[in-house]
């Protein structure tokens, strides 16, 4: 039986008992009253003759009756037309917003989602509507993630082919040519070797590049902090730097403007990754000749910035908030041409994120990008001498 069926039959059920035990109640009330009088007054008794005798032949008569039947019949019909819309209005209220989470529900399991639900009602179905609501939208958001994060995995699937595609042909050429002895001359020879040995260290970059990326996306890379002084450490880093770009004939300047030595809490190894990951962006993509690279350290309250700068071509606003998103490319064409898995920000975003800092990047066309980086200072604990 439908809901509204069953409302209807509650509601009218309810009216014709309660009429029906009302007029019970009325009657076996004034009969037993009456017989009271009777009983203790007798029918010769005044009171009797002048108030039960008439009211008995008044009931006796065919035209009280008629009246009394046609007054509860009046009466049933009224409470039922009262019955029937309670019951519609406790239909309309319950069951139409009902049907309104029905077909939106029959939308989510057929995977339709670009609707809404809106009603200003205050009561507990206006609160399961807002709930509702809710669900829909976290739901659409979920799955437009779902299809960027698809979308990207298919543009990441096919640069990975690519890039190692690239090496690999590269690689075959120059085995099939020395071993149809196009190498015919120890230079040639040489060369071959040292082109297909270049090749298969890019492809060793690439693998390790992603084998980093899953386990940090996994949690499962450990890391080794330990206190270094910022000076020393960054230092350090700077020399092994401008001695790498040196002989890519690339400008390395360094500077140092903390106001006093810093003491950080970091992984040394996961650090110079980052360094060398954000250099090596530079390299690849800042088409600047001649290229400068700079790197600056500064005191930003309890953090020490560390800045990246080339003086490349830059990248453009509408890729610039999406650098650090995994797998991205800014420029899949000259990423194509130039290499690069679309991950090497990627790792610098998350292994900053472990270090308890954040990552930035701004840059201007024509005139270069700045990556840059926060690490906390520790903490000086002071003892009482």
């Amino acid at each position: 039986m439908k809901l509204k069926n069953r409302l209807l039959f509650i509601c009218l059920s309810m009216v014709l008992l309660s009429t029906v035990m009302i007029s019970v109640a009325i009657f076996s009330y004034l009969g037993f009253h009456l017989h009271r009088v009777e009983s203790q007054y007798g029918t010769s008794d005044p009171n009797y003759q002048t108030v039960v005798q008439p009211l008995k032949q008044m009931w006796n008569t065919p035209q009280t009756r008629e009246l009394l039947i046609d007054l509860a019949i009046m009466v049933i019909l009224a409470l039922c037309v009262v019955a029937i819309a309670v019951a519609l209005w406790l239909y309309w209220s319950i069951v139409d917003p009902l049907k309104k989470v029905q077909i939106a529900t029959d939308n989510i399991k057929n995977g339709n989602l670009d609707f809404e639900m809106n009603i200003n009602s205050k009561d507990e179905i206006g609160e399961l509507y807002a709930d509702f609501e809710s669900m829909r939208k976290r739901l659409k958001d979920n799955a437009e993630e779902k299809i960027e994060a698809d979308k990207r995995d298919r543009e990441f699937i096919s640069n990975i082919s690519h890039d190692l595609k690239t090496p690999l042909t590269s690689i075959r050429g120059y085995c099939e040519g020395i071993m149809d002895g196009v190498a015919s001359t120890p230079e040639k020879m040489d060369k071959y070797i040292r082109t297909i040995y270049t090749k298969t260290t890019e492809m060793d970059d690439l693998i390790n590049q992603l084998t980093l990326y899953s386990k940090i996306e996994q949690k499962s890379v450990p890391f080794n902090f330990t206190q270094v002084s910022a000076n020393e450490f960054f230092g350090d880093c700077a020399s092994a730097l401008e001695l790498e770009l040196d002989a890519q004939n690339i400008k390395f300047e360094y500077t140092n403007r903390l106001r006093q030595d810093a003491q950080l809490i970091l992984d040394d190894e996961q650090i110079r990754r980052v360094l060398n990951n954000i250099v090596g962006n530079s390299v690849k993509y800042a088409h600047a000749n001649p290229l400068v690279i700079t790197m600056t350290l500064e005191d930003v309250g309890g953090d020490v910035r560390v800045s990246l700068a080339d003086n490349g071509v830059g990248i453009s606003p509408k890729d610039l908030p999406h650098i650090f998103d995994r797998f991205y490319r800014a420029d899949s064409s000259r990423n194509r041409s130039t290499g690069g898995s679309g991950i090497g920000l990627s790792i610098v975003k998350s292994i900053i994120e472990e270090h308890g800092g954040r990552v930035q990047a701004s840059s201007e066309k024509d005139k270069g990008t700045v990556i840059s980086f926060l690490l906390r200072k520790a903490k000086e604990v002071k003892t009482d001498e």
